[in-house]
């Protein structure tokens, strides 16, 4: 593992791609005040360092109909490597689950999840979680209102940034490919997508592991 400084114009870049991933080379150039090609010499080491990791677009639920947020928390049957393995490969698989943490405290697991109605989170919990093998109960909370969102991490130009890389050999076999950034005026962004939403209906349930 190697350490690699940032910059105080690597961290504009990051800050500026944060904030719209969109921009063409020649805008963002123009905004870090460097010439295009030391910018995109810039960009492409950052995206080898993995600190950009990919690159999204953030969609907007209500327009479409995705409108119940729920936090869901998980506990299995026991902890051993092998269920925590197993019930990972299962949520990876849930197209609903926006986030999963493993979490302290009496529960495992902490979902978040989204979907269109009621009706989608009774059968996501019904069909789809309490049926990954190892779950011996799940407790579900809905969100009222969404109160603040960000997706722009918190880097300070002012404070020097170290980065450890690893080899590419030790990174994730299982992870898509990365977009790298395209210096076309033409570009856009479609490589995925960031779903929030900001109300939803109702209150909360628990239900058991398995079906009756």
């Amino acid at each position: 593992m190697t350490t690699t400084a940032l910059d105080r114009i690597d961290i504009k870049i990051l800050n500026e791609l944060q904030q719209n991933a969109s921009l063409t080379n020649v805008e963002l150039a123009s905004r870090v005040n460097l010439s295009p090609s030391p910018c995109l010499a810039r960009v492409r080491t950052l995206e080898k360092l993995g600190v950009i990791d990919r690159r999204i677009a953030v969609l907007d639920p209500a327009v479409l109909g995705i409108g119940v947020t729920a936090f869901i928390q998980v506990k299995l049957e026991r902890q051993a490597q092998s269920s925590l393995e197993s019930f990972t490969c299962s949520i990876d698989r849930i197209g609903e689950v926006m986030e999963c943490y493993l979490m302290t405290g009496d529960n495992d697991y902490l979902l978040r999840v989204m979907v269109s109605d009621i009706d989608a989170l009774e059968d996501l919990i019904v069909n789809k979680l309490s049926r990954i093998t190892g779950v011996s109960s799940i407790r579900s909370n809905l969100a009222l209102k969404r109160i603040s969102h960000k997706t722009v991490l918190p880097i300070d130009t002012n404070r020097p940034v170290q980065v450890k890389s690893c080899s590419s050999a030790s990174r994730r076999l299982d992870r898509p490919a990365k977009q790298q950034y395209d210096a076309s005026p033409q570009a856009r962004i479609d490589g995925g997508m960031n779903l929030e939403t900001s109300r939803i209906s109702r209150g909360d349930g628990q239900y058991p592991s398995s079906l009756p």
